[in-house]
């Protein structure tokens, strides 16, 4: 009735493949950076490095934040983070050894409770990574009031949120460093790919060494990492940054130039199924769906059952028998998963609300096409499965 996620490529995607196909070389090269810059200029940034995912892209903006000259992180620095987010927003911070400082989230939007957060940031907090949460904008007009004037950086992960925008501005771009997935099921896919943004020239040269191994090769001749020799056969190999090798294929980016040209039309389609979603849904006794913040892009439709965890159970078992695809509210509260274990961290106050949308919460899928109708079937299969 309902998939999680569908295909947005046509003629023009194979086309583009094709094209790399034929040039014999796969490698990163010219439709990468091509799409860099039109990707940069489509959010509003200065400068785009883009990676093979998202999670890849949460790895450079971490990593790119110790090698700055001035206020560089460094271990054991406190980083608040949301209770409820994807794994590869925590495991980066956890890998630069780096103490995570877990907030709750608000119940209606699902992303950072700023009021808990105002409470948690002290003396010792250096930077807060905010994660927009399916396709859903944090406050950053509010979050960013909270830390004017003291030295705390703000990292964004908005890889479920490309396309929304607040007063106008894309999310993504409020933060030092932005981060975007271009996975299969996200907005836009370039098959695996992801994207780091921002307007500090030093932190873009330095994603860029740490991308390719930590080499100066893809630094322009003036850089604010290191100075270059005039011997090409000297800087093919030479080593200045511990670094990765987190580079896209060029058939990436070439999917990529073609995905970002039908981007608006992706947004609209799914704000269009929105409207659907909160017109039938809001009405279902016994069910929550979650705050729109300035524009969402909505990445999917989530859903909290007020009835607890037997009833949420019993609506997942009803949805998927009726061909309807869900999930969890991302990786729930976060906490409870096992890996934390070997965490550096801290759980500010409570997180009742992450745990809520643990037990009783589930998403289901949005796309760019319309879904009034599925979405009125679904609706009446959760009202007869919850309210019958």
């Amino acid at each position: 009735m309902l998939p999680l996620a569908t295909t947005t490529w046509d003629e023009n995607e194979y086309q583009a493949l094709q094209t790399v196909i034929n040039s014999g070389m796969f490698s990163m090269g010219k439709y990468v950076s091509l799409f860099e810059k039109e990707f940069a200029d489509y959010v509003g940034s200065k400068y785009c490095v883009m990676v093979n995912s998202g999670s890849s892209a949460n790895l450079l903006a971490v990593a790119a934040m110790f090698y700055r000259k001035q206020q560089a992180l460094k271990p054991g620095d406190e980083v608040i983070v949301p209770a409820v987010s994807w794994s590869t927003t925590y495991y980066p911070l956890h890998q630069y050894g780096l103490k995570l400082k877990f907030v709750d989230i608000d119940k209606e939007t699902l992303n950072l409770d700023l009021a808990q957060l105002e409470t948690a940031i002290t003396e010792k907090t250096r930077a807060i990574f905010a994660v927009n949460l399916l396709g859903n904008p944090v406050n950053y007009h509010e979050l960013n009031r909270m830390i004017e004037g003291r030295d705390i950086v703000l990292l964004e992960d908005n890889c479920e949120s490309l396309g929304a925008t607040l007063d106008g501005k894309q999310a993504g771009t409020f933060g030092l460093i932005g981060t975007y997935s271009s996975f299969f099921s996200h907005h836009i896919s370039t098959m695996e790919g992801g994207m780091a943004v921002t307007d500090d020239e030093e932190l873009y040269h330095i994603m860029l060494s740490i991308r390719s191994h930590g080499w100066t090769r893809n630094l322009p001749e003036e850089n604010l990492v290191c100075t270059k020799s005039d011997n090409p056969f000297e800087e093919s190999f030479r080593f200045v940054l511990p670094g990765y090798n987190l580079r896209p294929l060029d058939m990436s980016g070439a999917l990529g130039i073609e995905q970002l040209k039908k981007l608006p039309e992706i947004v609209k389609g799914r704000r269009d199924n929105a409207v659907t979603f909160q017109k039938v849904f809001t009405d279902i006794e016994g069910l929550e769906v979650q705050k729109e913040v300035g524009e969402s892009s909505w990445f999917g439709f989530a859903l909290i059952v007020k009835n607890g965890k037997v009833k949420r159970d019993e609506l997942v078992k009803a949805l998927t028998e009726h061909g309807v695809d869900c999930r969890p509210i991302v990786a729930g509260n976060f906490v409870r998963n096992d890996v934390v274990k070997y965490f550096d961290y801290e759980v500010h106050g409570e997180l009742a609300n992450g745990d809520n949308i643990t037990d009783c919460g589930l998403f289901i899928g949005n796309h760019h096409y319309g879904i009034e109708k599925e979405l009125q079937e679904v609706a009446e299969l959760i009202n007869s499965t919850l309210n019958g």
